[in-house]
C-alpha cells in the first residue's frame, strides 16, 4: 500500500448532509495537488487567486475536461443555440478559434434542444464567474466562463467579451477568472430538490438551487431575468411549487406554514438547536455558497480555562441576550459612547451605529477555516495573495473568544457552524506553512481549551453538548431576535446595542436608486469586505422553548441520557431489552396467524412472552437475509435477495447457476425481469440498492458494478452499467450504501474495504488491511460512521475512513460476525452502539466510551496515501466494551444451547424502541424496550 506523503492533499466536500453540515472530505487529485502545491512556491496574488479556480470546483459531473476534449467531437450545425456554418463568415471564424464549447457539446444529451438561454454570474465560496443557463427537454446545463453574443451565441469568455452590464460584478468575475477552465454541468429537473430566491450584494438577484445529492448551485441573474428562470423551472419540473421559497421578507416575518412547524417542533424539542439554527440561516439567506453571507452561529461558552466544562452552571456559558459587543459592561459602554459621537460630531443620524464591523464576514469564514482548503486558498486571496502575520490568524479558540467579547473594539464575530460538528477544520491536515508567532511557535493545529485535552473531536463534541445544553435551549431565543429578529434594526437594536453600519443592511440599500457609481461601488465594496445582516425573519420577540424537568445534578454531560429534552434510546441501557412479539408480514395467500409457531416458556421472570414467527411457504425458505421495519410491518426475504426502496415491494435476487440476477415481486416467486448480462461479471455474492434504480453488485470478479435500472411505463427493463470499480484483488464478499451520505463500502476476502462517492462513481479511500477477509459491513446515516468486521474484528471509521476503533470480540471461528448495524443517538454525541450477530448464534451489544490514552503524545502510524490523515495531538481514543449479550435459546427454552443458528441478518425499528434478529433457520426474533 502506497505510504502518506506531503502530497497528499484534502479538502472539504461541497455536498450537505442531514442538518445540511458539511462532513465529507476528498482526496485531491494529482492536477489538483500539483496546484495547491504552488502556494507554498508562490506569494503573489495572481498565484493565489489561480490556485483558487482549479481548487473549487464541483464534482457534480465526474468527467474530467482532459478526457472530454479527447472524444469525438459533435455536429454544430443540429445545434440550436450555436451559429450554422453558413450563417456568417464571422460566425465561421468564431467556430474556429472557439473550440473550448466542445465541453458543452459533449454534455448535451443525444437529440437536445434547447429552448432558452440565459447570462448569468455563478458564485462558489469567494470565486465568481461569468457563466450561461441553459434549458432542455429533459435536462437544464450550467455553463462556466462562457457566454452570449450580441446575437445571443454561445461562445467562452476568451473569445468574446463580456455580457455582464454590472461594474462591480465584472470586476469580481475578471479578477478571478481562470482562462483555462472551461465546464459544462448537465442535470436532470428530477435531480432539483428545491430552489430559493436569494439576494447577492444586497440585491435580490440570485437564485439558489438545491440538488437531491446534497449539492447546490448558487446563481446570480444581473440582467433581471430571475423570475423568468424560477418560471421555466416550474414548467419544466411542477413538483418543485411548495417547495421552494417565494415570498416577499415581509411575509417570512409572519411564519409561513412550513416554518411554523419547524418554530414548534424546535420548542417541542423535536429537532435540535443546531437544525433550528440552521433552518434560520437558510430562510435569511445564508448561505455556504458565498462566503459573503455565510451561516452564522453564536459563541455559547464563556469558559476556555477550565480542565472539565461544566454544562450545568450558568456561569460556563456566553449571554445570549447581548450581542458580543456588550458581553462586558466595560466594551458595552465604550460602543455606547461611539454611538453618541457619531450623533454629535456628524449630525447624520443615517451613519449612527455601534458597530462599523460585522459578526461574519468572508474574511473571518476564512480565517476561522484557513486550514482546510478551499478556504486556505480563499483567504490567500482575500488577503492579497499571501498569509496573514501568524499572530493575527486563527490559532487559539481562548483568544479568539477574548478578542471578540473583550479587547478588540474592531472584533464582534460570531461562530460558524463548523465549530459544532467538524473536527477537521482544527487541524491542519495538508501541513500548510503559514508561519511562525513572535514567540516561534510554528502556527499550526488550533490551540483547544483544556477541557478539550488537545482532540479536536472531543472539542466539537462537548461543543455541541454545549449547544444542545438546557441553558442555551432556555436562551436561545434572545440571541435569534438579536441576528434575525426585531433586535435586529429599529429602536429595539439601540437598546440591545446592535446597531450596525447602515451598508450591512439590505433592507435599507436601495441599490437601484443609486445613480452616482462611485457610491454605488463603495458601498458594494464595503458589503463584499465586511458582511451584511441577514434578511429579516422576525418582527415580534422569538418564542421560548418548552422548559423541561431539570436533570440530577449527579450526570455526566458527557452522557447523552443527561442531556433533558430527549428520550432515552433503549440502547443507552441495554439491560432493559427483553424478548417481545412481532408482527411479520405474511408472504404466502394464508392469514398470517395460521402461519404462526408460538413458543410459549418464558424466557424472564415477569416479562412478556418470546413469539417466534414462521414466514410461510413463499417467504425466507433459508436464513433470513434482509428484514425491513415499516410503520406497520416487518417485511423480510431469505439470503442472496433484497428489498427495493422507498416501497419495499420488489426483490432483487442473484445466486443462481448461470450466474444470473432477477428481479421479483416482494411475496410472490414469479420473476419479473431476468438479467442475463451480470453473469458476464461470474459470481454474484452480494448486492445493495441504495436507491429504486440504483442496483450495485459485486463477487468472485473483485469488480464492484453499478447498474441503473431502466424503467418505462413504471415497468423494469433492463440493468445498464453506469460504471465498473476496480479496487479489490479478491472476491468481493459483501456492499454497504449511504445515500444521505452518498457513500458506498465494499469488503473484500483480500482484507481490505474500499469507500466510494456514491455520486461520482469515483475512489474516496482505501482503509487499512484487516486481519480477515471481510465479513459485514455497515453505514450510520445519522453521521455516516462506518463499521467493519473481519472475523471475530470489529472496527469503526468515521466518513472519511479515519480510524475511531478497534476490538477483538471473540476467539475460534464460532465467533465470527455474520452481520452487524450501528445505531446513534442525538447528534452530538460521540458514543456509539454497535450490534453485532455472530456464526455463534449470540446477538451482541457494545458500546464506545472515549477514553484518555495511557501513554500521552503517542505517535501517530504512517497512513496510506489514499487514507485521510487523522487529527494529530489528540490525547483521547475510542474504547469498545460489550454491554449485552442476546442468546436465542435462552429467551426460547431458559437456557443456552450448543447449537445455535448463525445470526445472519439486523434491523431496528424506526422508533428504535425494537431489535429484529433473523437467524439461518429463517427465524426472526424481537427484543424490546418497550414496557
Amino acid at each position: 500500500m502506497a505510504e502518506a506523503t506531503p502530497c497528499s492533499w484534502w479538502e472539504l466536500d461541497w455536498r450537505e448532509g442531514p442538518a445540511r453540515m458539511r462532513k465529507r472530505i476528498r482526496r485531491l487529485s494529482p492536477l489538483e495537488t500539483l496546484s495547491v502545491e504552488r502556494l507554498k512556491e508562490s506569494q503573489d496574488r495572481n498565484g493565489a487567486i489561480s490556485q483558487t479556480n482549479a481548487l473549487n470546483q464541483d464534482e457534480l459531473t465526474p468527467k474530467e475536461d482532459e478526457s472530454k476534449r479527447g472524444e469525438e467531437g459533435v455536429d454544430c450545425t443540429k445545434l440550436t443555440f450555436f451559429p450554422a456554418l453558413h450563417e456568417s463568415q464571422h460566425s465561421e471564424d468564431f467556430l474556429e478559434l472557439c473550440r473550448e464549447r466542445q465541453v458543452i457539446l459533449q454534455e448535451l444529451v443525444d437529440h437536445e434542444k434547447v429552448t432558452q438561454k440565459y447570462s448569468l454570474v455563478i458564485v462558489q465560496g469567494h470565486l465568481v464567474s461569468e457563466g450561461l443557463l441553459l434549458f432542455g427537454r429533459q435536462h437544464f446545463y450550467i455553463c462556466e466562463n462562457f457566454t452570449l453574443s450580441p446575437v445571443g451565441d454561445v461562445y467562452c469568455t476568451r473569445h468574446c467579451l463580456s455580457n455582464i452590464s454590472d461594474p462591480f460584478i465584472f470586476n469580481l468575475c475578471s479578477k478571478d477568472r481562470s482562462s483555462d477552465h472551461y465546464s459544462c454541468q448537465c442535470h436532470s429537473y428530477g435531480d432539483l430538490r428545491e430552489l430559493r430566491q436569494a439576494r447577492f450584494l444586497l440585491q435580490d438577484i440570485a437564485l439558489e438551487i438545491f440538488f437531491r445529492n446534497g449539492y447546490s448551485k448558487f446563481l446570480v441573474f444581473y440582467n433581471g431575468d430571475r423570475s423568468k428562470v424560477f418560471k421555466s423551472f416550474y414548467s419544466f419540473q411542477p413538483s418543485l411549487k411548495g417547495k421552494s421559497i417565494t415570498e416577499d421578507p415581509v411575509n417570512l416575518r409572519r411564519y409561513p406554514g412550513s416554518d411554523k412547524t419547524m418554530l414548534q417542533r424546535w420548542q417541542k424539542r423535536d429537532i435540535s438547536n443546531f437544525e433550528y439554527l440552521m433552518h434560520l440561516n437558510t430562510l435569511a439567506g445564508r448561505t455556504y455558497n458565498d462566503y459573503m453571507q455565510y451561516p452564522v452561529f453564536p459563541w455559547v461558552l464563556a469558559d476556555y480555562t477550565s480542565q472539565t466544562l461544566n454544562l450545568m452552571n450558568p456561569k460556563t456559558f456566553r449571554d445570549l441576550s447581548k450581542p458580543m459587543g456588550a458581553q462586558t459592561k466595560e466594551r458595552k459602554l465604550k460602543f455606547i459612547q461611539r454611538f453618541k459621537e457619531v450623533e454629535k460630531t456628524e449630525g447624520d443620524m443615517t451613519v449612527q451605529c455601534h458597530y462599523c464591523t460585522h459578526y461574519s464576514s468572508a474574511i473571518i469564514v476564512a480565517s476561522y477555516l484557513v486550514r482546510m482548503p478551499p478556504f486556505t486558498q480563499a483567504f490567500c486571496c482575500l488577503q492579497g495573495g499571501s498569509f496573514d502575520v501568524a499572530d493575527r490568524m486563527f490559532h487559539s479558540i481562548k483568544n479568539a473568544w477574548e478578542s471578540a467579547s473583550r479587547e478588540n473594539m474592531s472584533d464582534v464575530r460570531e461562530l460558524t457552524p463548523e465549530f459544532f460538528y467538524l473536527p477537521e477544520f482544527l487541524t491542519n491536515c495538508n501541513a500548510v506553512e503559514f508561519g511562525c508567532m513572535q514567540d516561534g511557535t510554528a502556527l499550526g493545529d488550533v490551540q483547544l481549551p483544556p477541557w478539550a485535552d488537545e482532540d479536536p473531536r472531543k472539542f466539537v463534541s462537548l461543543h455541541r453538548q454545549a449547544l444542545e445544553s438546557e441553558f442555551v435551549s432556555a436562551n436561545l431565543h434572545h440571541w435569534i431576535d438579536l441576528i434575525f429578529g426585531y433586535k435586529q434594526q429599529g429602536a429595539a437594536a439601540v437598546e440591545a446595542v446592535n446597531t450596525f453600519h447602515p451598508y450591512f443592511y439590505g433592507d435599507k440599500m436601495d441599490l437601484s436608486n443609486i445613480s452616482d457609481p462611485l457610491i454605488r461601488n463603495t458601498i458594494l465594496g464595503f458589503v463584499s469586505n465586511f458582511g451584511q445582516v441577514p434578511k429579516q425573519l422576525f418582527t415580534k420577540p422569538h418564542p421560548a422553548r418548552t422548559t423541561v424537568g431539570k436533570p440530577s445534578s449527579g450526570k455526566d454531560v458527557s452522557t447523552p441520557a443527561s442531556l433533558p429534552g430527549y428520550s432515552q434510546p433503549f440502547f443507552y441501557s441495554p439491560q432493559s431489552l427483553r424478548p417481545s412479539q412481532v408482527t411479520v408480514k405474511a408472504s404466502a395467500s394464508p392469514p398470517l396467524p395460521s402461519a404462526l409457531k408460538r413458543h410459549r416458556r418464558p424466557a424472564w421472570p415477569h416479562t412478556k412472552y418470546m413469539y417466534l414467527f414462521s414466514l410461510g411457504s413463499e417467504s425466507p425458505k433459508g436464513a433470513i437475509g434482509h428484514i425491513v421495519p415499516t410503520e406497520k410491518t416487518i417485511l423480510a426475504v431469505e439470503k442472496n435477495k433484497v428489498l427495493l426502496p422507498p416501497l419495499w415491494n420488489r426483490t432483487f435476487s442473484w445466486g443462481f447457476d448461470d450466474f444470473s440476477c432477477c428481479l421479483g415481486n416482494y411475496g410472490s416467486d414469479k420473476i419479473l425481469v431476468t438479467f442475463e448480462n451480470l453473469a458476464a461479471w461470474g459470481r454474484c455474492l452480494c448486492a445493495v440498492c441504495p436507491s429504486p434504480t440504483t442496483i450495485v453488485t459485486s463477487g468472485a470478479s473483485a469488480v464492484v458494478c453499478v447498474w441503473e435500472l431502466g424503467m418505462a411505463k413504471g415497468r423494469p427493463r433492463g440493468l445498464h452499467l453506469k460504471q465498473a470499480l476496480y479496487g479489490h484483488t479478491q472476491a468481493v464478499t459483501c456492499l454497504a450504501a449511504s445515500v444521505t451520505f452518498s457513500l458506498l463500502v465494499s469488503g473484500s476476502q483480500d482484507c481490505t474495504c474500499i469507500l466510494w462517492d456514491l455520486d461520482h462513481l469515483t475512489h474516496v479511500a482505501h482503509l487499512p488491511a484487516h486481519r480477515e477477509g471481510i465479513s459485514a459491513i455497515a453505514i450510520s446515516d445519522v453521521s455516516g460512521t462506518i463499521v467493519s468486521c473481519a472475523g471475530a474484528h470489529l472496527s469503526l471509521w468515521n466518513v472519511n475512513g479515519q480510524s475511531l476503533a478497534s476490538i477483538t470480540t471473540a476467539w475460534g471461528p464460532e465467533g465470527a460476525i455474520t452481520c452487524c448495524c450501528v445505531i446513534e443517538g442525538p447528534a452530538w454525541d460521540t458514543s456509539h452502539v454497535i450490534i453485532t450477530g455472530s456464526q455463534d448464534g449470540m446477538v451482541r451489544i457494545w458500546k464506545t466510551e472515549d477514553v484518555k490514552m495511557s501513554v500521552p503524545g503517542r505517535a501517530a502510524p504512517e497512513e496510506p496515501l489514499a487514507q485521510p490523515p487523522s487529527p494529530r495531538g489528540q490525547k483521547w481514543e475510542k474504547n469498545i466494551a460489550l454491554c449485552r449479550e442476546l442468546d436465542v435459546s435462552v429467551a426460547l427454552t431458559g437456557k443456552p444451547s450448543k447449537t445455535s443458528p448463525a445470526v445472519t441478518a439486523l434491523a431496528m425499528s424506526r422508533n428504535q424502541t425494537k431489535l429484529l434478529v433473523g437467524d439461518e433457520k429463517g427465524r426472526i426474533f424481537c427484543w424490546s424496550a418497550e414496557g
